[in-house]
């Protein structure tokens, strides 16, 4: 496939290596800050290319989809940080018979840490000794904060745990209050990406974690989404492509 990569940052770079491993092809760079061959997406290079991936910045989203689902071709979006309009590009996605994979995270290291911490919310939710927090660490240029990774394992443990209610991502100034699941957030170096739940009672605690060695397993979770996403209409969530993977019929 002939693709365009939108985002040319390490992670499009990264994304570059595997497509060209996988015997695919880039056929434009597309980046805001100037570092791909052009700056803004175009109906003229979507009509030359056979899909896109785009792991960019959130600004300007809402009209790049609307342009994506009118082409008709295959796009995976790992951009982050524009959950507050998902409903809206969903809609205009559905609207227009667009194709789309969405996610915060494509590795399958990721996805199983969203089931395990899903799994061990359900599991303590009658045992109210066990308070629960999740921390997250990226490196010193990512721009949004809880991550998009984050967001999703917590959504997760608050459908399984029922004395959480909401996402606390910033200090109350005070104690947290008990329904809230603390979110907590550290940018430093050049950490590619580690989330951990921790489960603590007063006499015991357990960690569920998750250190990414680099950005090779979302590079390649994304190239292989786009394989999957090939032939399929309308919009998707990244779970749907990972419950192929991990059961085998993604072939």
């Amino acid at each position: 496939m002939n693709i365009i990569l939108v985002g040319y940052g390490r992670m499009g770079r990264e994304i570059e290596a595997v497509l060209i491993q996988r015997g695919h092809k880039v056929s434009s760079r597309v980046d805001a800050s100037g570092l791909g061959d052009v700056r803004e997406i175009s109906d003229d290079l979507l009509a030359g290319a056979d899909g896109v991936i785009e792991f960019a910045l959130a600004d300007g989203i809402a009209d790049r989809i609307t342009a994506y689902a009118k082409s008709g071709k295959p796009v995976v979006i790992g951009t982050t940080g524009w959950q507050d309009i998902a409903e809206e590009a969903k809609a205009i996605c559905e609207r227009v018979g667009g194709s789309i994979l969405w996610g915060s995270n494509f590795s399958v290291g990721a996805h199983l840490f969203f089931r395990l911490t899903a799994a061990a919310a359900k599991l303590v939710n009658r045992t109210e000794e066990y308070d629960v927090a999740l921390v997250e660490y990226h490196h010193n240029k990512k721009s949004d904060y809880p991550s998009g990774t984050a967001i999703t394992a917590a959504e997760g443990i608050l459908d399984g745990l029922e004395r959480k209610s909401c996402i606390m991502k910033d200090l109350p100034g005070g104690p947290i209050p008990s329904e809230a699941l603390q979110v907590a957030s550290v940018r430093v170096g050049s950490v590619p990406g580690i989330h951990e739940m921790r489960m603590d009672s007063p006499d015991d605690f357990l960690t569920i974690h998750h250190e990414a060695r680099g950005r090779g397993g979302f590079a390649l979770g994304a190239v292989r989404g786009l394989e999957w996403l090939e032939g399929r209409r309308g919009w998707h969530a990244a779970d749907e492509f990972i419950d192929d993977l991990l059961t085998g019929e993604n072939k």
